[in-house]
């Protein structure tokens, strides 16, 4: 059988964006193939939620010596452990570079459903605090689009992922279109309302907004908070691509999935000013193809992305493809995150939690909503969670049968409550990505070089988070507060953005307000590369609204002969 190399639309990457741009393309009507640069994977044998420490070689502690081997970088990640390794990549075949003196830590899975299988699934809506931020303090350029433009899309994304949250009216926090909430622990509920009278009100503690089902939704099954979400779900309680995008996409009939297919370069037709395809390096067999489509969307990840770009050069674009602007790889942001705060709950230890609740408590951003304050621009929100101490004591004590194991039970230690912020980023034009000039990836591509550095806003920032989240534990009624700080690299939140930004005009960014690059009218990038800014939030809900929006015009516009 002769293989299809033309296709109405070609998607780079299976993950979060990329499983959206299959979905809507396809049910649109679009022939579409969707390529993966990893392998496929089966939730039934590879998902391993499931698999108890007994059943680990190494009791769930990891086999250091391969770690080290295969995952020197992505075992910084808690999710690349004994037997979640598979979902992160092989480090000495997908390197990359720094600087000395910029410490950046990629995580990265390749394999079908991309990141979309470890990811937190946090998902909290941007609001015109976040979109006119640019624009208000003269940080980055200004966003193309406001609130308004992709509200609905939050609510059609929404509606189909499945989002459990608790209501509150913050303007800073759009709610959304909400499954019943999970239920805060007895400290968290009681903290809450504390925390609110203390502060006027301006601090809200709600439970975590995550794509987690409370109850069956569009045929997945709740959670049952068995709690190790990063090793996959075989319930498809949590969203990820593998179990709700991609299988309706093959429920059209329309899509082509391509495992082991590394996109290497965008095809530029200069005649035509168009995309007229991929080239793609098969990763087992290192066998070169091309594929052509009418409309290309990049959904390989931000640096991914980026990097794709930079290698497809041309004589109309001899520094990457799409990069008159020359913004092309600059105004990279990830989240600083980690410095907070802890502390002892007196009381309720005539209560203790049922299962593992995978989700946390989430105070919405309070700082430089109507005041600015003295110290930094923009602002934090703030995760954590309670619990009682000593329940992971067992591994570590001596001990066997039915009375030990009530003892691990009914002796617990005190409960603690913590939290701690995660904050915006500014977009400078240093904080970059290049390719670089000696080191390849295993495919013979040229690895991407990324130079990112906090600044002094940050770390105020991250001070401000310590000082803050006590005093919200002392009204909380805490004892023995402790603050601490963080000293994560950027990338180790794993919400890499920008490079390829979205803009007003075609001289200052990569796309524009359709997420349509200025100078190639059928390309389109969807992923965390197109973000103008980083806001505070988790960002993965907010590409998934992107890409439903871009694909819906990208049709029409295709249909229109426009593109």
């Amino acid at each position: 059988m002769v293989e299809t190399t033309h296709f109405d639309a070609i998607v780079v990457g299976s993950g979060i964006s990329g499983g959206w741009a299959a979905k809507e393309l396809t049910e649109r009507g679009l022939k579409t193939l969707v390529l993966e640069a990893g392998g496929p994977v089966d939730p039934n044998t590879d998902f391993v939620e499931h698999v108890q420490p007994w059943d680990m070689h190494f009791r769930g502690l990891g086999d250091r010596k391969q770690l080290e081997r295969d995952h020197p970088v992505q075992r910084g990640c808690y999710a690349c452990d004994e037997v979640g390794h598979k979902f992160f990549v092989k480090d000495a075949e997908n390197p990359y570079t720094n600087p000395s003196d910029a410490p950046f830590k990629w995580f990265r899975g390749r394999q079908v459903g991309g990141r979309s299988i470890t990811w937190g699934r946090q998902v909290y809506r941007w609001s015109d605090l976040d979109f006119e931020a640019n624009a208000r303090d003269g940080h980055g350029t200004d966003w193309p689009i406001r609130y308004k433009d992709i509200a609905p899309w939050y609510t059609y994304v929404e509606r189909f992922i499945g989002v459990t949250g608790a209501h509150e009216g913050l303007d800073q926090l759009p709610d959304g279109d909400f499954l019943p909430p999970m239920p805060m622990t007895c400290v968290e509920a009681d903290a809450r309302p504390k925390i609110l009278k203390a502060f006027g009100g301006e601090r809200v503690m709600t439970i975590g907004r995550a794509a987690i089902l409370t109850k069956n939704h569009n045929g997945r099954l709740a959670c049952h908070y068995c709690g190790p979400c990063e090793r996959g779900c075989v319930t498809h309680s949590y969203f990820n691509s593998l179990g709700s995008t991609l299988p309706a996409a093959r429920k059209t009939g329309n899509l082509t999935l391509r495992p082991n297919s590394v996109v290497a370069e965008v095809l530029y037709d200069p005649r035509h000013g168009r995309a007229r395809g991929v080239r793609v390096i098969d990763a087992q067999t290192m066998q070169q193809r091309e594929y052509s489509a009418r409309l290309v969307f990049l959904c390989a990840s931000t640096i991914e992305s980026v990097r794709l770009l930079l290698n497809s050069k041309s004589a109309r674009f001899p520094d990457g493809l799409a990069n008159s602007s020359g913004t092309l790889g600059r105004y990279v942001m990830d989240h600083h995150y980690g410095s907070g705060a802890s502390g002892t709950v007196p009381g309720f230890t005539d209560k203790r939690t049922t299962g593992r609740r995978p989700n946390g408590i989430y105070i919405a951003r309070f700082r430089n909503v109507k005041t600015q304050h003295a110290d930094f621009l923009r602002g934090y929100g703030m995760q954590g969670g309670s619990g009682r101490s000593g329940w992971g004591r067992g591994s570590s004590m001596p001990g066997y049968g039915a009375a030990f194991k009530q003892s691990l039970i009914d002796d617990l230690g005190p409960w603690s409550l913590s939290a701690s912020g995660w904050g915006e980023t500014l977009p400078h034009e240093d904080n970059r990505i290049t390719l670089d000039s000696e080191v390849k990836d295993k495919w013979g591509i040229p690895a991407a070089h990324i130079e990112v550095r906090w600044r002094d806003n940050e770390r105020a920032m991250d001070k401000d988070m310590m000082a803050a989240m006590a005093e919200m534990l002392d009204a909380a009624g805490c004892t023995d507060i402790r603050t601490h700080g963080s000293d994560n690299p950027p990338g180790h939140c794993i919400h890499e953005m920008g490079g390829a930004r979205m803009s007003r005009t075609a001289r200052d960014g990569v796309v524009n307000r359709w997420n349509q690059a200025w100078d190639v009218k059928n390309l389109f990038l969807t992923d965390g590369s197109c973000m103008a800014s980083s806001a505070c939030q988790n960002p993965s809900i907010t590409y998934m609204a992107l890409t439903s929006r871009a694909v819906a015009h990208a049709v029409a516009s295709m249909k229109r002969g426009e593109v």
